[in-house]
Protein backbone atom coordinates (compact mmCIF):
# COMPACT_ATOMS: atom_id res chain seq x y z
CA UNK A 1 0.00 0.00 0.00
CA UNK A 2 3.01 2.46 0.86
CA UNK A 3 4.13 2.10 -2.98
CA UNK A 4 0.59 2.83 -4.09
CA UNK A 5 0.16 5.86 -2.30
CA UNK A 6 3.59 7.13 -3.47
CA UNK A 7 1.90 6.32 -7.10
CA UNK A 8 -0.69 8.57 -6.68
CA UNK A 9 1.21 11.12 -4.95
CA UNK A 10 3.62 10.45 -8.74
CA UNK A 11 0.39 11.16 -10.45
CA UNK A 12 -1.02 13.77 -9.22
CA UNK A 13 2.16 16.06 -9.62
CA UNK A 14 2.58 15.22 -12.82
CA UNK A 15 -1.32 16.24 -13.65
CA UNK A 16 -0.20 20.12 -12.03
CA UNK A 17 2.74 20.17 -13.71
CA UNK A 18 0.67 19.88 -16.93
CA UNK A 19 -2.41 21.77 -15.91
CA UNK A 20 -3.39 25.34 -16.57
CA UNK A 21 -6.65 27.29 -16.96
CA UNK A 22 -8.75 27.15 -19.54
CA UNK A 23 -10.89 30.21 -21.01
CA UNK A 24 -13.95 27.59 -20.16
CA UNK A 25 -13.13 27.75 -16.83
CA UNK A 26 -12.53 32.03 -16.18
CA UNK A 27 -15.60 32.24 -18.15
CA UNK A 28 -17.93 29.80 -16.10
CA UNK A 29 -18.49 31.49 -12.52
CA UNK A 30 -19.43 28.04 -10.89
CA UNK A 31 -16.45 26.57 -11.06
CA UNK A 32 -15.47 23.55 -8.96
CA UNK A 33 -12.20 22.80 -6.83
CA UNK A 34 -12.26 18.93 -7.42
CA UNK A 35 -8.38 17.88 -6.32
CA UNK A 36 -5.75 14.80 -5.08
CA UNK A 37 -4.95 15.16 -1.76
CA UNK A 38 -1.63 13.85 -0.12
CA UNK A 39 -1.42 13.76 3.82
CA UNK A 40 1.70 13.21 6.26
CA UNK A 41 0.66 13.09 10.33
CA UNK A 42 2.54 12.50 13.26
CA UNK A 43 0.08 10.12 15.29
CA UNK A 44 -0.82 10.71 18.99
CA UNK A 45 -2.96 8.66 21.27
CA UNK A 46 -5.53 9.61 23.73
CA UNK A 47 -7.71 7.69 26.28
CA UNK A 48 -4.95 5.28 26.62
CA UNK A 49 -4.44 2.63 29.51
CA UNK A 50 -2.57 4.29 31.96
CA UNK A 51 0.91 2.89 31.83
CA UNK A 52 0.87 3.30 28.08
CA UNK A 53 3.78 5.24 26.47
CA UNK A 54 4.53 6.12 23.02
CA UNK A 55 7.70 5.23 21.28
CA UNK A 56 9.44 6.07 18.01
CA UNK A 57 7.93 7.86 15.30
CA UNK A 58 4.20 7.09 15.25
CA UNK A 59 3.66 8.51 11.73
CA UNK A 60 0.80 8.19 8.90
CA UNK A 61 -0.01 8.66 5.25
CA UNK A 62 -3.17 9.26 3.48
CA UNK A 63 -3.95 9.70 -0.17
CA UNK A 64 -7.13 9.75 -2.31
CA UNK A 65 -9.37 12.25 -4.16
CA UNK A 66 -12.25 14.81 -3.43
CA UNK A 67 -15.34 15.99 -5.08
CA UNK A 68 -16.41 19.59 -4.81
CA UNK A 69 -20.08 20.49 -4.60
CA UNK A 70 -20.24 24.43 -4.55
CA UNK A 71 -22.95 25.52 -2.49
CA UNK A 72 -22.76 29.11 -3.72
CA UNK A 73 -22.95 31.23 -6.91
CA UNK A 74 -19.05 32.68 -6.05
CA UNK A 75 -17.87 28.95 -5.09
CA UNK A 76 -16.84 30.43 -1.69
CA UNK A 77 -18.44 27.88 -0.05
CA UNK A 78 -18.60 24.17 -0.67
CA UNK A 79 -19.09 20.38 0.28
CA UNK A 80 -16.11 18.07 -0.69
CA UNK A 81 -17.16 14.29 -0.59
CA UNK A 82 -13.78 11.81 -1.36
CA UNK A 83 -12.62 8.54 -0.94
CA UNK A 84 -8.45 7.40 -0.12
CA UNK A 85 -6.60 4.99 1.24
CA UNK A 86 -3.92 5.46 4.52
CA UNK A 87 -1.44 3.62 6.40
CA UNK A 88 -1.08 4.78 10.05
CA UNK A 89 2.29 3.52 12.22
CA UNK A 90 1.62 3.39 16.10
CA UNK A 91 5.20 2.61 17.80
CA UNK A 92 4.95 2.19 21.88
CA UNK A 93 5.34 -0.22 24.88
CA UNK A 94 2.43 -1.97 24.20
CA UNK A 95 3.50 -5.61 23.38
CA UNK A 96 0.83 -8.17 21.80
CA UNK A 97 1.39 -11.97 21.31
CA UNK A 98 -0.65 -14.36 19.75
CA UNK A 99 -1.17 -17.43 21.15
CA UNK A 100 -3.58 -20.52 21.39
CA UNK A 101 -6.00 -18.61 23.74
CA UNK A 102 -6.02 -15.39 21.71
CA UNK A 103 -4.34 -11.86 21.24
CA UNK A 104 -2.79 -11.23 25.05
CA UNK A 105 -1.83 -7.60 25.76
CA UNK A 106 1.49 -6.53 28.14
CA UNK A 107 3.75 -4.07 28.84
CA UNK A 108 7.73 -4.07 27.46
CA UNK A 109 8.73 -4.69 30.87
CA UNK A 110 7.34 -8.17 30.69
CA UNK A 111 9.36 -8.53 27.78
CA UNK A 112 13.19 -9.52 27.85
CA UNK A 113 15.26 -7.97 25.39
CA UNK A 114 12.35 -5.86 24.38
CA UNK A 115 13.65 -3.27 21.17
CA UNK A 116 10.32 -2.02 19.81
CA UNK A 117 6.51 -3.12 19.41
CA UNK A 118 4.70 -1.19 16.67
CA UNK A 119 0.77 -1.40 15.40
CA UNK A 120 0.38 -0.84 11.77
CA UNK A 121 -3.56 -0.24 9.96
CA UNK A 122 -4.35 -0.26 6.58
CA UNK A 123 -7.78 1.64 6.27
CA UNK A 124 -10.02 3.21 3.03
CA UNK A 125 -11.02 6.59 4.29
CA UNK A 126 -13.90 8.96 3.31
CA UNK A 127 -14.17 12.50 3.95
CA UNK A 128 -17.17 15.05 3.86
CA UNK A 129 -16.21 18.63 4.10
CA UNK A 130 -17.93 21.75 4.70
CA UNK A 131 -15.52 24.52 2.45
CA UNK A 132 -14.89 28.03 2.94
CA UNK A 133 -12.14 29.56 0.91
CA UNK A 134 -11.16 32.97 -0.67
CA UNK A 135 -10.92 31.74 -4.22
CA UNK A 136 -12.38 32.78 -7.30
CA UNK A 137 -12.86 30.61 -11.08
CA UNK A 138 -9.11 32.54 -11.92
CA UNK A 139 -7.48 32.18 -8.50
CA UNK A 140 -5.90 29.18 -7.88
CA UNK A 141 -3.64 30.55 -4.78
CA UNK A 142 -6.47 31.48 -2.03
CA UNK A 143 -7.03 30.45 2.06
CA UNK A 144 -8.96 27.65 2.86
CA UNK A 145 -10.64 26.36 5.97
CA UNK A 146 -12.20 22.84 5.65
CA UNK A 147 -13.92 21.20 8.34
CA UNK A 148 -15.65 17.91 8.47
CA UNK A 149 -15.98 14.43 9.71
CA UNK A 150 -13.85 10.96 8.26
CA UNK A 151 -15.31 7.83 8.46
CA UNK A 152 -13.19 4.73 7.53
CA UNK A 153 -13.01 1.12 7.33
CA UNK A 154 -10.16 -1.30 8.13
CA UNK A 155 -9.25 -3.25 5.87
CA UNK A 156 -6.03 -4.59 7.66
CA UNK A 157 -4.02 -4.20 11.07
CA UNK A 158 -0.94 -5.79 11.50
CA UNK A 159 1.55 -6.23 15.38
CA UNK A 160 5.18 -6.59 15.08
CA UNK A 161 7.19 -7.31 18.27
CA UNK A 162 10.87 -6.45 17.76
CA UNK A 163 13.39 -8.17 20.62
CA UNK A 164 17.15 -8.69 20.50
CA UNK A 165 16.68 -12.51 19.82
CA UNK A 166 13.35 -12.66 17.72
CA UNK A 167 11.13 -11.18 15.57
CA UNK A 168 7.56 -11.62 15.52
CA UNK A 169 4.70 -10.14 13.30
CA UNK A 170 0.93 -11.30 12.85
CA UNK A 171 -2.25 -10.11 12.04
CA UNK A 172 -4.84 -7.90 14.44
CA UNK A 173 -8.19 -8.94 14.85
CA UNK A 174 -8.98 -6.66 17.87
CA UNK A 175 -9.09 -3.80 15.50
CA UNK A 176 -12.02 -1.68 15.35
CA UNK A 177 -13.41 -2.04 11.61
CA UNK A 178 -15.30 0.85 11.59
CA UNK A 179 -14.02 3.76 12.60
CA UNK A 180 -14.83 8.21 12.34
CA UNK A 181 -13.84 11.40 13.60
CA UNK A 182 -13.44 15.10 12.99
CA UNK A 183 -11.06 16.63 10.83
CA UNK A 184 -10.06 20.71 10.72
CA UNK A 185 -7.99 21.37 7.54
CA UNK A 186 -6.51 25.11 7.39
CA UNK A 187 -3.70 26.69 5.41
CA UNK A 188 -2.78 28.54 2.53
CA UNK A 189 -2.24 27.59 -1.63
CA UNK A 190 -1.15 23.94 -1.93
CA UNK A 191 0.50 23.27 1.96
CA UNK A 192 -2.02 23.35 4.63
CA UNK A 193 -2.17 21.80 8.38
CA UNK A 194 -3.84 18.79 9.14
CA UNK A 195 -5.64 17.75 12.51
CA UNK A 196 -7.80 14.57 12.93
CA UNK A 197 -9.50 13.89 16.43
CA UNK A 198 -11.34 9.96 16.13
CA UNK A 199 -14.44 9.39 18.24
CA UNK A 200 -13.88 5.72 18.31
CA UNK A 201 -11.09 3.93 19.86
CA UNK A 202 -8.77 1.86 17.86
CA UNK A 203 -8.93 -1.07 19.80
CA UNK A 204 -12.41 -3.36 19.94
CA UNK A 205 -13.62 -3.14 23.85
CA UNK A 206 -12.45 -6.77 24.59
CA UNK A 207 -9.04 -5.54 24.03
CA UNK A 208 -8.06 -5.14 27.73
CA UNK A 209 -4.42 -4.94 29.05
CA UNK A 210 -3.99 -5.94 33.00
CA UNK A 211 -7.39 -5.98 33.28
CA UNK A 212 -7.84 -2.58 31.71
CA UNK A 213 -9.59 -1.60 28.32
CA UNK A 214 -6.39 -0.04 26.27
CA UNK A 215 -8.93 2.20 24.71
CA UNK A 216 -6.57 4.10 22.36
CA UNK A 217 -8.18 7.23 20.28
CA UNK A 218 -5.94 8.64 17.64
CA UNK A 219 -5.07 12.32 17.15
CA UNK A 220 -3.51 12.73 13.99
CA UNK A 221 -1.61 16.10 13.62
CA UNK A 222 0.17 17.08 10.37
CA UNK A 223 0.25 18.25 6.44
CA UNK A 224 -2.21 17.67 4.04
CA UNK A 225 -1.61 19.04 0.27
CA UNK A 226 -4.23 20.17 -2.04
CA UNK A 227 -3.30 19.46 -5.77
CA UNK A 228 -5.80 20.14 -8.22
Amino acid sequence: MKSFLCGVLFCVVLQVMGQSPTKENTANTRYFEDQFYFGITYNFVRNKAEDFKQRNLSYGLNAGFIKDIPLNSTGTRALGLGAGLAINNYYSNLVVRDNDAGLNYIFDTAVEGFRRSKLETHLVEFPLEFRWRTSSAEEYKFWRIYAGVKAAYAVGARSKLVTDDFTDGFFNSDIRKFQYGLTLNVGYNTFNIHVYYSLTDLFEDSAVVNGESIGFRPLRIGFIFYIL
